[in-house]
């Protein structure tokens, strides 16, 4: 699956879990990667568009932070070294933020994030992610 259809899959089990969760709505993907043309990607530079800012960003404090920033990554990909300045930045600020592989990874880091169960929300199997809060 590409990130794109991971970031997708992610915001449809967001929006099927916002009855319960409702914190869920005020989650956003940032538009700050993929292929553009020079033309436009000047443009993007000029408006504000950063190399490395994270994918997803929650902004409902827990756990002693501000918000959770969430970069997501599939398969093999790898963080850049702006991804991981970013990260480090964003947690010395008051964030906590993370790396994610898969949309479920994902998941599951939001309901703990939350305070909600895993597997109460079609997310059973377990993952490193329970270890990060």
């Amino acid at each position: 699956m590409s990130e794109h259809t991971e970031q997708c899959a992610l915001f449809e089990w967001a929006t099927w879990n916002e009855a319960r969760i409702p914190e869920l709505a005020l989650l956003m993907h940032i538009p700050n990667g993929g292929k553009r043309s020079r033309g436009v990607a000047g443009q993007l530079k000029a408006a504000g568009v950063k190399a490395g800012v994270p994918d997803l960003f929650l902004p409902v404090a827990r756990h002693g932070a501000h918000g959770l920033w969430i970069e997501l990554k599939v398969g093999r990909n790898r963080l850049s070294r702006e991804q991981r300045e970013w990260l480090l930045a964003l947690q010395r600020q008051g964030y906590d933020a993370h790396a994610v592989f898969g949309w479920q990874d994902a998941a599951r880091l939001l309901c703990l994030w939350l305070g909600a169960d895993p597997a109460a929300h079609g997310l059973a199997s377990p993952s490193s992610v329970e270890a990060r809060l």
